[in-house]
């Protein structure tokens, strides 16, 4: 059930963001508007049909927007409603900008975190962090302390910023199946920020040591035949597969004995606290919020950024001590359940909310 159709706080609250499909600042949207009270309301200014009706089909009132004349032109029929904003990436910041500007709405900017390698990304970033210096932005939630970091460097004030990770409702891990081979997996965006690279980096040179190691990269993206070309001249286009986007990842969390995240860039990555939740053990370079949520040879294993050689070792060292291996799986379970838990993070959302709200009617 949505959250608006509870007996709370009623703050109606519009969402704004493009998107290509359902990635993790998609799904982490579609569980925030379930579990935190309020109207929720989201605007897509780009997504496929099929996305907008998943968040439909959820119980949240989602909608296509036609550009900025669009969303000025919606945001008008419902200034009445005194609605919040809150934007979520840089088209839905930028656009979110105008609207409250011109039309005087409370804004607040979640920030999920940045790729700036091309010279388009880094204006991007330079201009998001510009936008949130300005009266217009209320508040800045970062999903971690590093993207925060960035902010204060930026002259961001700090009474604007907060970090509120993002977190999972509860749910109980399945228990892993039993196999003679071990399967690694990779899970996200087949493009250059969530270093797909780097994974088959570490990976190919393991699976020639390993006879017995599988592995997997669940996602579609703009680097897959590259990706598929480096597979097959490595002789192992059985060994390493491609099975492409992934709707439902239960199944596969029961298959995996480890997920792998070499990503350049991250925030706090959904999928890593999925693992997490599903007892799978995670080793990931330690960029972005990543170190905020993993302690190495605790609760999962961590190389240096883009070290792939570290990862793979990392990995090894992983497969070859399996009481290691359970004891990151025990403790991750229990961090993701004590620290990022949805319903309490919900919480945190909700007073954000009410006293942003209050502050712009005051």
């Amino acid at each position: 059930m949505n959250a608006a159709s509870t007996p709370c706080v009623a703050l109606p609250i519009i969402h704004l963001l493009s998107s290509g499909g359902f990635y993790g600042a998609e799904r982490m949207l579609l569980d925030h508007c379930l579990a935190t009270p309020g109207q929720h309301q989201v605007l897509f200014l780009d997504a496929p049909a099929e996305l907008i009706e998943r968040f439909r089909q959820a119980g949240v009132d989602a909608r296509g927007c036609a550009g900025l004349g669009g969303l000025l032109r919606h945001l008008h029929q419902r200034r009445s409603d005194k609605p919040l904003l809150n934007t979520h990436n840089f088209k839905g910041q930028l656009f979110g900008w105008v609207g409250a500007t011109l039309l005087r709405l409370p804004l607040v900017i979640t920030q999920h975190g940045f790729t700036p390698r091309s010279r388009k990304q880094k204006f991007y970033t330079w201009l998001s962090l510009q936008l949130c210096r300005t009266a217009s932005v209320k508040r800045v939630i970062c999903v971690a302390q590093s993207i925060a970091a960035l902010h204060r460097e930026a002259g961001v004030r700090a009474e604007k910023l907060q970090v509120i990770p993002n977190g999972l409702p509860a749910a109980s891990a399945a228990p892993p199946l039993e196999r003679q081979r071990w399967l690694v997996g990779y899970v996200g965006r087949l493009s250059s920020e969530k270093g797909p690279d780097l994974f088959l980096d570490a990976l190919i040179a393991l699976c020639h040591q390993h006879p017995q190691l599988d592995a997997v990269m669940l996602g579609d993206g703009p680097e897959r035949e590259a990706l598929q070309a480096r597979i097959d001249a490595a002789g192992l286009p059985q060994r390493i597969r491609l099975p492409g986007y992934q709707t439902a990842m239960q199944g596969w969390w029961q298959q995996l004995d480890a997920l792998v995240i070499s990503s350049r860039t991250e925030g706090t990555p959904m999928i890593l606290l999925e693992a997490m939740q599903a007892g799978v053990p995670v080793v990931a370079f330690a960029v972005g919020g990543i170190p905020d949520v993993l302690q190495d040879r605790h609760n999962g294993l961590l190389a240096a950024p883009t070290d792939t050689a570290a990862l793979a070792r990392q990995l090894d060292t992983l497969l070859a001590e399996p009481k290691l291996a359970a004891q990151l799986r025990d403790n991750a379970r229990r961090t993701q359940q004590e620290r990022y838990d949805l319903k309490a993070l919900a919480e945190r959302w909700s007073q954000l909310y009410i006293h942003t709200a209050g502050e712009a009617r005051a």
